[in-house]
C-alpha cells in the first residue's frame, strides 16, 4: 500500500532548531509518522517535548549553539546514545540579520553564513559518514528558502546562504546518492514564525506580502509537515537534489 511508504517507524531523525517554529513543527510530524526525533535547540525543547509525548513518540532533547561546527559530532553521539541510528537529518537551524547591503558588517555576514550555511554543509557530511557507516542510506533534508529563488531586500548574507543551501543540495546529491543517500531542501514560502515577526508588525509590508500569495495566507509550521515526511520517507527514494517549495504559490505568480 502506498501509504505505508509514508511511514517512518524505526527510523530516526535529528532536526535542528527544534524548540519552536518550523522546527517544532516538523519534529511532531515526523513522530507522527513513527520516527524517533533528536530535536537539537540553543534553548529548551520542553514544548516539543511535550506535543510529541501527547501523541506517544519518543524524543530527546539536546541542547547545542550551532553558532560553529563544534557541537555536531557531540550531537550525533547523543543521538546513537539515545536510539542508537541515526536515518534523517533536518537541517533547520538558522538566523536573518537584516541591514541595508551598504551598511552590512562582516561579523553580522560570518554569523549568518556561519550558521545558515557552513555547520549545514558539515552537519550533512557527518550525518552522511554515520550512514555510509551503518550501510543503510539516508536523508539529508535542509530547510532553503524563497530567498534561494529570490534577491529579497536588505538580508544580502541571508540571501547568500539561501542559495548557498539550493546549489549545495544539488551538489551532495549527486555524490552521494550512489551511496542510498538522498539528499534535498524545502524552499518556506513566507511563514509566521519568529523570523518574520517585524513583517507581519509591518503594516505595509504585510499586505504586500499577502497580495503576492495565491494563497491569501502567511504559512505555519503545519504546512511543513507533509513535505519532512514525504522526503524522509521511502515515498521519496527517486527523488534527490530538489528543492521543494512550500510557498501557498508565490514562486508562481
Amino acid at each position: 500500500m502506498i501509504l505505508d511508504a509514508f511511514k517512518l517507524n524505526g527510523k530516526v531523525a535529528i532536526v535542528t532548531g527544534a524548540n519552536t517554529g518550523l522546527g517544532q513543527g516538523m519534529c511532531v510530524a515526523l513522530a507522527e509518522a513513527g520516527a524517533k526525533v533528536a530535536g537539537v535547540a540553543r534553548r529548551d525543547c520542553d514544548e516539543t517535548a511535550e506535543l510529541i509525548k501527547k501523541i506517544g513518540g519518543e524524543f530527546v532533547a539536546i541542547k547545542a549553539d550551532l553558532g560553529t561546527t563544534e557541537p555536531i559530532e557531540r550531537i550525533i553521539k547523543e543521538t546513537l546514545d539515545a536510539f542508537g541510528r541515526v536515518d534523517i537529518l533536518v537541517n533547520n537551524a538558522g538566523i536573518i540579520i537584516r541591514n541595508d547591503a551598504i551598511d552590512y558588517t562582516e561579523e553580522d555576514w560570518d554569523k549568518v553564513t556561519a550558521i545558515n550555511e557552513k555547520v549545514v554543509f558539515f552537519f550533512a557530511q557527518a550525518v552522511a559518514k554515520q550512514f555510509m557507516a551503518q550501510k543503510t542510506g539516508g536523508k539529508i533534508i535542509s530547510v532553503a528558502s524563497m530567498l534561494s529563488y529570490q534577491g529579497g531586500i536588505r538580508v544580502p548574507a541571508y540571501t547568500a546562504s539561501k542559495s548557498g543551501v539550493l546549489g549545495m543540495t544539488r551538489a551532495l546529491a549527486n555524490e552521494w546518492a550512489k551511496y542510498g543517500i538522498c539528499v534535498n531542501a524545502i524552499a518556506p514560502g513566507y511563514m509566521a514564525t519568529n523570523n518574520t515577526e517585524a513583517l507581519r508588525n509591518d503594516k505595509d509590508r504585510n499586505d504586500s506580502i499577502l497580495e503576492r500569495i495565491p494563497a491569501g495566507r502567511w504559512g505555519t509550521p503545519t504546512d511543513m509537515a507533509g513535505a519532512v515526511v514525504f522526503l524522509s520517507s521511502a515515498a521519496s527514494d527517486y527523488v534527490n537534489g530538489f528543492t521543494l517549495a512550500v510557498d501557498g504559490g508565490w514562486l508562481a505568480r
